[in-house]
């Protein structure tokens, strides 16, 4: 449907995390890392690029594969990994690609004429004399051009951990340093921009230090520093009248799983490594992040929501939704996929804040299933749904909706309660029985719930029962 674009914004067997969001002409461009489903480790894939005309950000379209890994001269054999990249237009106007590759103590930059790329190699960044810079950790790079034409490089990563791994040095928190226009050579020696976590004494950063992920925008003649924090799961901001120091501490804009939104402890959904940007379109700010499928920090996948920046520059946290782009609530018509919940806990929800632990085979997840025989066969759905498992969708605008149908499968038996606007103490809409000797099997069946709804809300369901459910799709009838 033409402006409607729920999270996750690319299609469903997509998984782009890492998103930076950059506008170019008259398109949004994705630039990300490019995860595989199901797979076993970070950023498996080789680059891609998605875009979408400004005034449709529901129509996305596929650019193709935009660079390889095996296209850096330091990697030719395509070992390691491409991690999360950025892209800037120079001021020769053609556009430059940063990214750094895992076990790479440096910055390759690539080059294209087109913001969709194909983008080749250019070099890797480095001092006048020709010697690579590797200092501090090279791993995340975020560019500014700014309006004079002076180029930013935002990097850092603060895991001692991984830098005893890799023969690094750790980030002593966002490090910056200044480029020469040829996008390469370094200007100036880097500085600590935001403090990490074991420096945030007496700077108001403290609990939320600086881990990784910077994403660097000026918006209304302010630096805006979005990063991931020593909490990880959440992307905070700070800002600057200056694009190299003087930053304040913001505030947390998103937390892929709502903890601290309202005072709220328990995760709505499994948490996880975060990264993304902000994008301004057609007067909407919007913040990028990722959500975790599969149990696994590796199946990741892109979503986004409007955000606001008030009169003195604050941004108030938003809730992980549904909706997405959409700017609105998603017409209760039709068929959707359960994919697109932005609730989904386990009955013991504060467990779920062991995200590194967690167990496919014991928290509920969204799942995919590929097809051997064709590749681009591909199933998405809900598994494992147990007992006092909560599956939320925020938020549906309905127009008498008289039956919601699930699509199910599996070996439950009990029920399914559907409720409007809140999983505790919302309106009951219905109790959808299901059997498991009969409703739920190895196939999809359909289980009708007769309910009245109308208006703007959340719609959750929560199982009460036996054995483990799989939730396909939701379907509303009027």
């Amino acid at each position: 449907m033409k402006g409607i674009s729920p999270n996750p914004y690319l299609p469903l067997y997509e998984y782009v995390p890492d998103g930076e969001p950059r506008i170019f002409e008259d398109r949004l461009y994705i630039y990300g890392s490019h995860d595989s489903s199901g797979g076993d480790w970070f950023c498996l894939e080789d680059y891609v690029v998605w875009s979408a005309p400004l005034d449709d950000l529901s129509d996305w379209r596929y650019e193709g594969v935009s660079y390889r890994k095996d296209q850096d001269p330091h990697n030719s054999d395509g070992r390691w990994e491409l991690f999360a990249p950025d892209v800037v237009q120079g001021t020769d106007k053609r556009y430059y690609l940063f990214y750094c590759i895992r076990k790479m103590l440096e910055f390759g930059v690539a080059v294209s004429d087109s913001p969709a790329g194909p983008f080749t190699f250019y070099g890797h960044v480095h001092y006048a004399d020709g010697t690579v810079f590797r200092e501090h950790m090279p791993y995340d790079p975020s560019v500014l051009v700014d309006d004079d034409g002076c180029v930013y490089l935002y990097y850092g990563y603060t895991s001692e951990a991984i830098a005893v791994k890799l023969g690094g040095s750790v980030s002593l928190g966002c490090m910056v340093l200044e480029l020469e226009q040829d996008m390469l050579t370094v200007a100036k020696e880097p500085v600590v921009c935001l403090p990490r976590d074991i420096n945030t004494a007496g700077t108001g950063f403290e609990g939320h230090g600086y881990y990784e992920a910077p994403s660097m925008r000026k918006i209304n003649g302010g630096y805006y520093l979005v990063y991931s924090s020593e909490v990880c799961h959440e992307l905070c901001y700070a800002v600057s009248e200056r694009p190299t120091e003087g930053f304040v501490y913001g505030g947390v804009i998103v937390s892929n799983a709502d903890i601290g939104l309202n005072g709220r402890k328990a995760p709505v959904c499994l948490p996880g490594n975060d990264h993304g940007g902000i994008v301004c379109v057609n007067g909407q700010y919007y913040i990028f992040y990722q959500r975790h499928t599969q149990c696994t920090q590796f199946s990741r996948q892109g979503c986004a929501e409007p955000i606001r920046i008030l009169p003195d520059g604050s941004i108030p946290q938003v809730e992980v939704t549904s909706s997405g782009l959409t700017g609105g609530a998603l017409p209760a018509v039709g068929v959707w996929p359960a994919a697109y919940a932005c609730h989904l806990t386990y009955r013991d929800g504060m467990k779920m804040l062991a995200y590194r632990e967690a167990d496919p085979a014991v928290f509920p997840c969204i799942w995919e299933d590929i097809s051997e025989a064709d590749e681009s066969e591909r199933e998405q759905y809900i598994r494992n749904i147990t007992d006092g498992t909560t599956i939320g969708f925020k938020y549906f605008e309905a127009d008498h909706v008289r039956n919601i149908r699930l699509l199910l499968r599996g070996g439950g038996d009990g029920i399914f309660e559907l409720r409007s606007d809140d999983p505790e103490n919302g309106e009951c809409l219905a109790a959808a029985k299901i059997n498991g000797s009969k409703d739920c099997t190895d196939s999809w069946r359909a289980i009708t719930a007769p309910v009245s709804w109308d208006g703007v809300h959340a719609l959750y369901l929560i199982y009460h029962g036996s054995g483990s459910v799989c939730l396909k799709e939701i379907e509303f009838e009027t």
